[in-house]
């Protein structure tokens, strides 16, 4: 008993000694910014902690640019891309796993390999398709003479409403709900559609919450194809909106991790509040 005590205490203080190593990049981001700007170009004079503690960065970080406008546009691409990816990956998912129908097995086979195939592959594609939009940017019928969804909330959405990675991690949670659920359903005159808003739906809080912070995470952080899909100020979001703090001739560190730090805050809020069924869906979705 008392070496189980030992093991559970030394366990602890192990998980505890590598959370915080893992937490030394974010403390030393909230540190640069509030340092002044002579603390961190001064290479003589550096120091982990601030010396003069200038809570004014924050606020002059956020002066600099239009931030509003940026956390405006990254809070309505969010949080639509969220909301209709759980719809789509979870109906689909639910598609895959508990309905029969031809060429299922076939199809999920080229939806597990859009899990190999890396964003940077499919961006000219995608950039031609969203150029090309028929009757949008001036486009004609065809599809030619404008930017079609390029520079819109469009081209930043709709390519994120569903992915690979939700469908697999959906249909990996559906199957693990009895067969004899459906066939209960099926005598009570559900049909495939209903039997998901009624049963599935409300038992897929796990899957929900995992989905919904990885999807958070990874549309919120998106640098890259915000970067190729748009071309104006009132279109950038909140990771583009931290390269006004970069020039050709230096960075400015404290602003830069000024606004960092604010960026973050939100994805953290979300992971709070869903903490609790994340670890849930993914070992419930992953280990099938």
């Amino acid at each position: 008993m008392v070496q189980s005590k030992k093991g559970l205490v030394f366990g602890y203080f192990l998980l505890i000694f590598f959370a915080l190593i893992m937490m030394i990049p974010f403390i030393g981001m909230v540190f640069t910014a509030l340092k002044a700007s002579n603390e961190i170009y001064l290479t003589n004079s550096f120091s982990f902690f601030p010396k003069a503690w200038r809570v004014a960065n924050f606020v002059e970080a956020m002066k600099i640019a239009p931030w509003y406008r940026y956390f405006l546009n990254s809070f309505i691409v969010t949080f639509i891309a969220v909301i209709g990816s759980l719809f789509f990956n979870s109906f689909a998912g639910y598609s895959f796993a508990r309905l029969k129908f031809p060429g299922r097995d076939f199809l999920f086979f080229f939806i597990l390999i859009g899990l190999m195939v890396p964003p940077q592959v499919t961006i000219i594609p995608q950039f031609l398709i969203m150029r090309c939009i028929p009757h949008f940017g001036g486009n004609n019928w065809l599809g030619q003479g404008g930017t079609g969804w390029l520079d819109t909330y469009y081209a930043l959405i709709v390519p994120a409403l569903s992915g690979s990675i939700g469908i697999f991690l959906c249909r990996q949670f559906y199957l693990g709900f009895p067969k004899s659920l459906d066939e209960a359903a099926r005598i009570d005159g559900c049909s495939p559609f209903h039997a998901y808003f009624m049963i599935y739906m409300p038992a897929s809080k796990p899957i929900y919450a995992s989905l919904g912070i990885l999807k958070t995470v990874a549309v919120w952080n998106d640098f890259f194809y915000p970067l190729v899909m748009t071309n104006t100020e009132k279109m950038r979001t909140v990771q583009l909106g931290l390269q006004v703090f970069r020039s050709s001739g230096m960075v400015e560190w404290q602003y830069l991790m000024a606004a960092t730090t604010i960026v973050t805050i939100p994805v953290f809020i979300v992971f709070l509040c869903f903490q609790r069924y994340f670890v849930q869906g993914v070992m419930t979705s992953g280990i099938k």
